[in-house]
């Protein structure tokens, strides 16, 4: 990879935010805040969650603030510039083709039979993403077929994408735009934004950063990721053989060290080797 630019793209909860289950290296996210802050790194958040739970956990967790968010599950893009968070409308009208005039009204009511489903609340909810509570004691995939079946005989083009909050012990199940996914909104980005694939780095942790781990994209699996995450990333990466694309992130510079931050700036280690130590002033003459 060049070490000229980077587009560090990243997933927040549980990826640079510690809010699960394992610690979290001395000082990573002062590390984290530090790299992020050069002249010749961009950042994008790339999260499920709304922009004002966004901004809270910048505030809440001292993280940097980045150049451009992908929020909603890659369903809405801002770019932050002078304190200003401004919403990229030509995004949104590239993924509204995919629901042919369906609103989000119109799905909540379409899906309405499949009793299964419990909607999330209305600050998980916007314009191209419907999000519902599944328990975990349900068969899963005959839940997501169903919901397949439905949205296919209404002519909707959607993704849907299933996660598991691990600290609420349930299922999550997303109804996006077919392009409206992670992978599809870093891909936007990095094209809108002139950068080559080998100057863009993912991160993330669970089950909806799977389109992007396990794409061409180079992506980190941090460390503290669940097993079955590791085994799936593995698995599809090699069945798309985009294997090379990905590294997971371990203890090997010490205890933890694989975790949160401190294992996406070992993973941008990983695919820019002299990147992390290079601190030259990009705009120093």
């Amino acid at each position: 990879m060049t070490d000229t630019k980077l587009l560090l793209c990243t997933d927040m909860d549980r990826t640079i935010i510690p809010n699960g289950f394992d610690p979290e290296p001395t000082d990573a996210r002062k590390h984290f805040s530090a790299f992020c802050g050069r002249n010749d790194v961009t950042l994008a958040y790339v999260t499920g969650r709304h922009v004002s739970l966004v901004k809270q956990a910048i505030k809440n967790y001292a993280l940097p603030v980045p150049d451009f968010a992908i929020t909603d599950v890659g369903t809405k893009i801002y770019q932050i510039a002078r304190g200003k968070w401004q919403q990229m409308a030509e995004w949104e009208q590239e993924i509204d083709q995919d629901w042919h005039g369906k609103t989000h009204a119109d799905l909540k009511q379409l899906l309405k039979p499949i009793t299964e489903l419990r909607l999330q609340e209305s600050s998980k909810q916007n314009t191209h993403k419907l999000s519902f509570y599944v328990p975990l004691y349900l068969d899963k995939n005959s839940i997501v077929a169903r919901v397949e079946a439905y949205l296919k005989d209404a002519d909707i083009d959607a993704s849907l994408l299933w996660s598991i909050d691990e600290p609420q012990n349930i299922g999550l199940l997303d109804v996006l735009p077919k392009n409206a996914t992670k992978l599809h909104a870093v891909e936007f980005l990095q094209k809108k934004l002139n950068y080559k694939l080998n100057e863009v780095v993912f991160a993330g942790d669970s089950g909806n950063d799977l389109p992007v781990l396990t794409s061409q994209v180079p992506s980190v699996l941090v460390n503290n990721a669940s097993a079955e995450i590791k085994r799936a990333a593995l698995e599809l990466s090699k069945h798309h053989k985009n294997d090379n694309a990905l590294y997971i992130a371990n203890d090997g510079l010490g205890p933890n060290s694989g975790n949160y931050s401190a294992g996406v700036l070992q993973g941008v280690s990983h695919f820019l080797p002299s990147f992390i130590n290079n601190t030259k002033d990009e705009s120093a003459p």
